[in-house]
């Protein structure tokens, strides 16, 4: 449903979204009922799992990587591919492949995951912000195609079919052409629960990406999105689950979820991309996007594959308002604060030389609206990394 703008400044829950001549327009968050769907439809419930995990453990995963790492070693014999050149592979946010053409370099990515969210526009734009994330980890800010890749729920009747899939597609196309490209094919399937992603693909040359192994000892660490976006979503999921509820109703009140949840849909559907060109003007040692294995798993591995012997330090966690607090209530489930929850596009963690840091910060403020953070610094050490016994915590309000 469009909106008028002074109805935008009047209900903060609105959303832009493209319109048909990739202006920029108005919508209200999903309701089910306005597409004759039953008042009780959430799109979070086709990612029910009944309880397993819905994720490798990081530690399993270190094992294939390894082990599928021997067999992507570079063959000195194949000519096309010189030694010079960069080859990235398992373990990184992306592929880096040299191509037989003219110092080119192939980078691509793949990822997919179940709705965390209710809003099926609002899903098809997280998931592909999500994607593209991994390109602007690298620095890469141009990509040249995407391909979608869906599975559709078993257990959707044809009219939540039939309504819910469009406008996932239709947000995952509209995020693309934020993004400036296009979804030019993909793959679908059925399946019991329903998925969504993409995969990413850029041709460029290799000054146009930078290579996440150069921190070097005096560096900081910045982010650029707070976290606790699976806070959040939990939070505003369990307002219908009087149990969960009762958790954390003592430390968060409703309206603080909702607020919560909308500030998280707002920023994982926002793009890296402005994140990654200022990595090239402010001159950046390296970046990760955080996401899965949350802060401290992508800083681990992102310190692991260091040239120096340099270790990261994390002394500042920006936090969704009062999300925080939620994960505290709730014990050991989340682990926000000791930086192993899970986030879903979230921003870069970034090395930046101390002296450009701050600049970074408001430039990006600048162009964005949108706050980053120095967290951290870069110090000598064995290429690990570990957050402070008591980060200070930094409450990131929704926007007004």
């Amino acid at each position: 449903m469009a909106l008028k703008m002074e109805e935008y400044h009047q209900d903060p829950m609105v959303q832009l979204e493209l319109g048909g001549n990739s202006g920029l327009v108005l919508r209200r968050p999903f309701d089910p009922t306005a597409h004759d769907l039953d008042g009780s439809f959430r799109l979070t419930r086709f990612a029910d799992l009944k309880g397993r995990c819905c994720k490798v453990p990081k530690e399993v995963l270190e094992k294939l990587v390894s082990s599928l790492q021997q067999d992507y070693m570079q063959d000195p014999d194949q000519p096309y591919m010189p030694m010079s050149s960069p080859r990235i592979g398992i373990g990184l946010d992306c592929s880096v492949i040299p191509l037989r053409h003219g110092g080119l370099c192939m980078v691509q990515t793949t990822d997919f995951f179940y709705p965390i969210v209710d809003d099926p526009y609002m899903m098809g734009k997280i998931a592909c912000a999500n994607v593209l994330s991994d390109l602007y980890a690298m620095g890469v800010t141009e990509c040249d195609n995407m391909l979608m890749l869906l599975a559709v729920s078993t257990k959707m009747i044809e009219k939540e079919r039939d309504v819910v899939i469009p406008l996932i597609m239709r947000g995952f196309k509209d995020s693309a052409l934020e993004a400036g490209t296009s979804v030019t094919g993909g793959h679908s399937v059925v399946n019991p629960w329903c998925t969504i992603g993409g995969v990413a693909t850029t041709i460029c040359q290799q000054n146009e990406f930078i290579v996440p192994d150069n921190a070097v000892v005096g560096d900081v660490l910045v982010l650029t999105k707070a976290l606790g976006t699976q806070v959040a979503v939990n939070a505003h999921q369990w307002l219908d689950q009087s149990e969960r509820w009762n958790r954390i109703k003592l430390v968060v009140s409703e309206e603080d979820v909702r607020k919560a949840y909308h500030r998280a849909m707002d920023s994982m559907s926002r793009l890296n991309r402005v994140a990654a060109r200022l990595m090239h003007k402010y001159n950046a040692h390296g970046a990760t996007d955080v996401t899965g294995f949350g802060l401290l798993g992508h800083a681990q591995t992102l310190a692991s594959h260091q040239k120096n012997e340099v270790s990261f330090v994390i002394h500042n966690l920006p936090v969704i308002a009062k999300m925080a607090a939620v994960a505290k209530a709730c014990g050991n489930m989340f682990q926000l604060l000791q930086g192993h929850s899970a986030e879903t596009s979230g921003g870069l963690l970034i090395c930046l030389p101390r002296e450009q840091a701050a600049a970074y910060c408001k430039d990006i403020e600048k162009q964005e609206g949108c706050q980053a953070w120095i967290i951290g610094i870069v110090e000598k050490g064995s290429r690990t990394a570990r957050i402070i016994d008591k980060p200070r915590v930094i409450e990131v309000p929704a926007k007004d």
